[in-house]
């Protein structure tokens, strides 16, 4: 899995979001908000391939959380990053 080139992670007042830069990201007309751990994630992977468990290792490194809860997140905001269009599968 990959971000896909052209959306970036910006905080505006205090909140992290996704947003699409350039001509290639046109029809992205929203912002995708991250709450701290997925902008982390995001902030990490950046520029990289990932896996989910790339993911999951990332936030066992960085927070008190079993490996479960781990998964479970980051298999719900692999599905959203995917569904919103601002990471591809390789």
């Amino acid at each position: 899995m990959k971000l896909k080139e052209g959306f970036i992670l910006r905080q505006i007042c205090g909140e992290y979001v996704v947003v699409g830069e350039g001509l290639a990201q046109v029809n992205f007309n929203k912002m995708l908000s991250l709450n701290e751990s997925a902008a982390y994630l995001w902030k990490e992977v950046t520029g990289k391939t990932f896996s989910k468990q790339t993911l999951v290792q990332l936030l066992l490194d960085k927070y008190d959380v079993s490996e479960e809860r781990a998964a479970a997140d980051v298999d719900k905001l692999t599905a959203i990053w995917l569904e919103q269009g601002v990471a591809e599968e390789d």
